[in-house]
């Protein structure tokens, strides 16, 4: 299978918590996965180590990660952070991109969704993901069965070490929340456990075209004025 997949989070531990499972089925099964990280989640602790821990994650995803290095809880809908993600997506030319949900309580995930979704107006398959901040409005009718990988999705949350502890729910850590958040999802799934997604663009059949290796060809329009519309 030749295909591209970009996953897009504002900061360190986002995406392994929102799609970490889905990403670990698509290498399986030969995919090429690149990870954009917007900042370096200094608010959250040390940018440098939790830079080493999104970095050591990664590895054991087997993907290439991309630091933004854009100030933590300073995102915003923003010429400077739309053209930022158009030059990675060019970069990568995914056939697959999956962000942050725009309608959450944190202002960093908002805003990267919404610039998100101007950066990618000629892209063809955009999923939103959730995070223990996304809003009660995330209705998620796309799903992954993560029963086989929910373990090692577990390790790549174990990688941030620093923020296992950092739900600020009570009585509760990373780790935890994970396996409840796929522990219902695979309800609504009708499977073990499960990751959810609201789509925001998807083509059905193109994706079961690249999954079965029949269209190896699918790739985003390059833009040549990032900012033209």
């Amino acid at each position: 299978m030749s295909l591209s997949v970009l996953a897009i989070g504002a900061h360190p531990d986002d995406i392994e918590f929102g799609c970490g499972g889905t990403l670990l089925k698509l290498r399986d099964l030969g995919a090429k996965i690149f990870l954009f990280v917007a900042t370096s989640g200094e608010y959250g602790g040390d940018p440098e180590v939790r830079m080493k821990e999104a970095t050591k994650s990664a590895e054991i995803l087997k993907a290439e990660i991309i630091f933004g290095r854009f100030k933590d809880t300073f995102l915003s809908y923003s010429r400077e952070l739309i053209i930022k993600i158009e030059e990675v997506i060019n970069k990568v030319q995914p056939s697959i991109i999956f962000v942050n949900f725009y309608e959450d309580t944190h202002q960093d995930h908002y805003a990267l969704s919404k610039s998100t979704i101007t950066a990618t107006r000629y892209s063809r398959n955009v999923l939103f993901y959730e995070v223990p901040s996304t809003s009660a409005s995330f209705k998620p009718d796309v799903f992954t069965d993560i029963t086989d990988v929910l373990e090692e999705k577990m390790k790549l949350l174990l990688a941030h070490a620093s923020q296992v502890d950092k739900v600020n729910i009570s009585d509760l850590d990373i780790i935890r929340v994970a396996k409840s958040t796929a522990t219902f999802r695979g309800i609504q799934a009708r499977c073990g456990y499960a990751e959810g997604f609201q789509p925001y663009r998807f083509q059905f059949l193109e994706i079961l075209q690249i999954l079965n290796g029949t269209n190896d060809k699918l790739k985003n329009k390059k833009m040549n004025n990032p900012t033209e519309k």
